[in-house]
């Protein structure tokens, strides 16, 4: 699976440090929004879950800090599926500076298929591994500034 997702937004003051970066705590909501506006684009939101009655919840993130980012900062978000299997979905991550080609941020998380009334991992329903498998565009851009 290597078709990307991006989504686009604005870095927030609140967000900052006290080096005046984006605080390291924060990349993680970013790359959240990104996993949560990919799964949605693909007609994945939350009354869907609940007729799946199952849900993503991230296991695992491994973040690699490159580069800052500063209030004002509009950044690429751009994430893809590296595998499916099973409860398991490895999702990929990068962040750039919008227009910019070098990498802030690169990430790799572990997201299980949770059923949402045992509570337990289960395996990812049929329907999803489909819609995933099945987007094929190789690029997506959905802008949302925050």
């Amino acid at each position: 699976m290597t078709h990307k997702f991006i989504t686009r937004l604005r870095v927030r003051y609140h967000e900052m440090d006290a080096l005046g970066h984006v605080n390291n705590a924060v990349y993680q909501h970013y790359l959240e929004q990104a996993a949560i506006e990919h799964s949605e684009f693909l007609g994945f939101g939350p009354k869907r879950y609940e007729e799946l009655a199952g849900v993503f919840v991230m296991r695992r993130i491994d973040i690699e800090y490159l580069r800052p980012a500063v209030a004002g900062d509009t950044l690429e978000v751009t994430t893809w599926l590296q595998q499916m299997r099973g409860p398991r979905a490895v999702r990929c991550y990068e962040i750039r500076k919008q227009g910019e080609e070098q990498l802030l941020v690169t990430a790799e998380a572990l997201w299980v298929w949770v059923d949402t009334k045992a509570m337990r991992p289960r395996a990812i329903p049929q329907q999803v591994l489909d819609a995933f498998e099945a987007a094929i565009q190789p690029e997506v851009a959905n802008q949302t500034l925050s």
